[in-house]
């Protein structure tokens, strides 16, 4: 079964890691480094396995767009969004034999190092994914 693990930051997240001051945190190079190291150990023992399947961070919210529609009139609105906080950072598909391996990945994932202790909150998604109607289970 596949399976999205989903990650979340907020835009004053992206600014912190470009090394603006922000309440959250400020990144160090060093601080980048070890977050791009500790990546690429997972996503590399996750190839290994075999499980990965795709990974992948996203822009900041500051360039996402989210179109909608009101009366059936489309509109698009340029981010980052007042209304909420947190948005999709990145992502991975992974093949596994359960949602507990899943999880397991999740939490490593999860061991990401980080400056102080301003990310004590983070939290990921895991979602299987559906390879067909039939999947829906209606």
């Amino acid at each position: 079964m596949k399976y999205m693990i989903l990650s979340y930051a907020s835009q004053q997240d992206y600014d912190a890691m470009s090394g603006k001051e922000t309440p959250r945190a400020v990144w160090t190079p060093e601080d980048l480094a070890a977050m791009s190291q500790f990546m690429e150990t997972v996503n590399k023992e996750l190839e290994e396995s075999g499980e990965l399947v795709e990974t992948r961070g996203l822009a900041a919210p500051v360039h996402t767009r989210r179109v909608g529609a009101r009366d059936g009139v489309p509109f698009v609105t340029d981010g980052p969004y007042a209304e909420t906080q947190e948005v999709l950072a990145g992502y991975w598909v992974v093949e596994c034999a359960s949602f507990d391996r899943a999880t397991e990945i999740a939490a490593r994932l999860g061991q990401c190092p980080y400056p102080g202790n301003a990310y004590d909150d983070a939290y990921a998604d895991i979602r299987p994914m559906i390879e067909s109607s039939e999947d829906l289970g209606f």
